[in-house]
């Protein structure tokens, strides 16, 4: 018997829990979900009382970590990033197994030797982004090793949309299916990549400004922008000679020229806070924001002229969507600029009961085999069922879960601080994933000139 503990069940554990009830009775497993708010799990459990349990968790006290994770085999952590690492200490102190679908930090890498001595796993970025782009570009990889090639180039690229069938009038095409404030902070450092063997950086100022168009069979064109560390990969990845490399994030065509006026706004600025009331009005705080106008002069007018816009372009016509220039109190007192964006599109870009939300990943790999030149495109693109059960949770969650299975098996043998570049630890989760769930990339391959 194995003794799971799942510490979070926010918007994206849904297809998590879902996989860990359906395989518990057969796997033989005792699940606990730990949330802050474990109230709107117990419809979820109800059929499961036998093996599945909630219980309140609050990371802000540690004794419950210290009451909990002793009671565990394996402890999955769903919780925000920066509380990952009193988790893996306590994993580490009680010997017990951690599976994240979060990036590795320092602090944790940090406890790789002590992990190894405690004969204990902790398998971070086992996601989706990161995650599932490290599984398929692996395999992706290996597939054109074992042909002799040797890679020039390797892009990769993903984004969390809207599906189609639900992008309706919203002129943004886009909403939120992740942590809200991840998105308004998006980007605020340099983006660091290469390019034909030179080091390339894009300040903050101009990150939306440089853009890669990409087609996705089926689903049309979308815009990429880069990631902040692409060259972080290289090593993983086994590509420390490799002249191009880019990591990148999607959007619909449009959306980053409009979220570049909010950029250059300052409207997603989050280190000064603007003593305002909470009444002002988002027309009163776009008017603080702007040189003082001629009188007769509408707002919208005034913004379009101070950004250099087309008063009735695609870019004014976002902003105007969002209700940046009507009445609408801001809502937050003494907030920053991003906390009140932050607050403005949680209400515009949520996700309704009838939506689906769309992940789309794409890796685009340029390799020469004996003096010939290729190309090669890996193609992800996963629709959502509806609000709760999203292509976000399940592609997060479903990886995760798939890893703590066999874990609990005991077919993974590695030990310490790992994420999921080897072939025993990504094959049998992108098997699992195409054949039970139709989660798979659609490969093409193409000969350069």
């Amino acid at each position: 018997m194995s003794r799971i503990l799942l510490l979070g069940a926010g918007r994206s554990a849904s297809s998590l829990i879902s996989y860990l009830l359906e395989h518990a009775p057969t796997e033989g497993w005792q699940l606990t979900v730990a949330d802050v708010n474990p109230a709107h799990l117990v419809p979820v459990l109800a059929a499961h009382s036998g093996y599945a349990r909630a219980v309140p968790f609050d990371i802000q006290r540690p004794e419950l970590l210290e009451e909990l994770v002793p009671q565990a085999d394996i402890v999955i952590s769903m919780l925000p990033a920066l509380f990952h690492l009193p988790v893996a200490q306590a994993c580490v102190r009680h010997a017990r197994h951690l599976v994240t679908a979060s990036y590795v930090s320092e602090e944790i890498r940090a406890l790789d030797a002590e992990a190894r001595a405690a004969d204990i796993l902790i398998l971070m970025e086992c996601g989706l982004d990161p995650g599932l782009d490290h599984m398929s570009a692996m395999q992706a990889l290996g597939h054109i090793r074992s042909r002799s090639g040797k890679l020039t180039s390797f892009k990769s690229y993903c984004g969390g949309l809207m599906a189609p069938d639900s992008e309706g009038d919203n002129p943004w095409r886009y909403k939120f299916t992740w942590n809200p404030r991840n998105v308004v902070l998006a980007g605020q450092s340099t983006a660091k990549y290469l390019e034909n063997g030179r080091l390339r950086f894009i300040p903050y100022q101009h990150l939306f400004t440089r853009l890669a168009t990409l087609e996705v069979p089926g689903y049309g064109q979308f815009e990429g922008y880069a990631n902040r560390d692409s060259l972080s990969y290289r090593a993983p990845y086994g590509l420390h000679d490799i002249p191009t490399m880019l990591r990148g994030t999607l959007r619909r065509p449009g959306y980053c020229a409009a979220w570049q006026a909010l950029v250059r706004l300052g409207l997603t600025d989050d280190t000064v806070h603007l003593a305002n009331d909470a009444a002002m009005t988002w027309a009163q705080l776009l008017e603080s924001y702007l040189p003082a106008a001629e009188a007769g002069r509408s707002l919208p007018q005034q913004l379009a002229d101070y950004l250099g816009l087309a008063a009735d372009g695609p870019e004014m016509q976002r902003l105007s969507w969002l209700g940046i220039f009507t009445e609408l109190p801001v809502g937050l007192a003494d907030a920053t600029p991003a906390q009140l964006l932050e607050r403005l599109l949680t209400t515009k870009w949520a996700l309704q009961d009838g939506d689906h939300d769309m992940i789309v990943m794409q890796h685009l790999f340029d390799f020469e085999i004996e003096g010939q030149r290729f190309q090669r495109s890996s193609s992800l693109v996963v629709l959502g069922d509806d609000a709760t059960h999203t292509a976000m949770a399940k592609t997060v969650g479903l990886p995760v879960a798939m890893a703590v299975r066999r874990l609990a098996q005991g077919h993974l043998q590695q030990r310490g601080v790992v994420i999921p570049t080897q072939p025993d630890l990504y094959e049998p989760i992108l098997q699992e994933l195409a054949t039970d769930y139709g989660i798979h990339f659609v490969e093409q391959e193409q000969t350069l000139g």
